[in-house]
């Protein structure tokens, strides 16, 4: 079987795929907040304290869009490879380093301040920085030409976006194809 591998350049924020998991990881909980916030204040948001935590989790939020502007130039870089064992989804060295020293600020940061969450969320992001899935694994794939994207899933955590150049799609489609018998 031929080997595929090629690395690509993902805008963080006009891609459909990576909005979808950006509003589920950050817009279900923010969204949670919101509202818990709205009703504890019984709607009367501006005659409450309610206004100064909305606006402090606006803040976060455009903080964070900056951040990531910043320091990824508001992309994402992937690497893939597609060979006779199944996928791999790895993130390109330059975007590697970078996160290391965030995640690792990420688990410092939570460590000393007592927030296990944020040290867990730190060693989380650090050790998916290469996924796999085997092609047995494979229980759903589903192709998008236009986008030239591939969403491969297997366990219930497995799921790899497998963004394509416009002119590797139709190969790397053909390719997961004949190695997935699902459709």
């Amino acid at each position: 079987m031929k080997k595929l591998q090629w690395e690509i350049y993902v805008p963080l924020f006009n891609n459909r795929f990576i909005l979808k998991g950006l509003g589920i990881a950050i817009g279900i909980p923010f969204g949670i907040l919101i509202t818990a916030i709205i009703i504890l204040s019984k709607g009367n948001i501006m005659g409450t304290d309610a206004k100064y935590a909305l606006f402090l989790i606006g803040v976060l939020l455009v903080l964070t869009y900056l951040i990531v502007l910043a320091v990824y130039g508001g992309k994402y870089a992937p690497g893939f490879i597609v060979d006779e064992t199944g996928i791999t989804n790895y993130t390109q060295d330059n975007q590697t380093k970078k996160n290391k020293i965030i995640n690792t600020i990420l688990i410092i940061f939570g460590l000393f301040s007592g927030n296990l969450t944020a040290a867990g969320t730190g060693f989380i992001a650090q050790s998916r920085q290469v996924l796999r899935i085997n092609w047995k694994a494979i229980t759903k794939v589903s192709y998008y030409p236009k986008q030239h994207t591939i969403i491969v899933k297997g366990g219930f955590t497995e799921k790899i976006a497998v963004f394509c150049t416009k002119e590797n799609y139709s190969e790397v489609e053909s390719l997961i194809k004949t190695k997935v018998s699902i459709y």
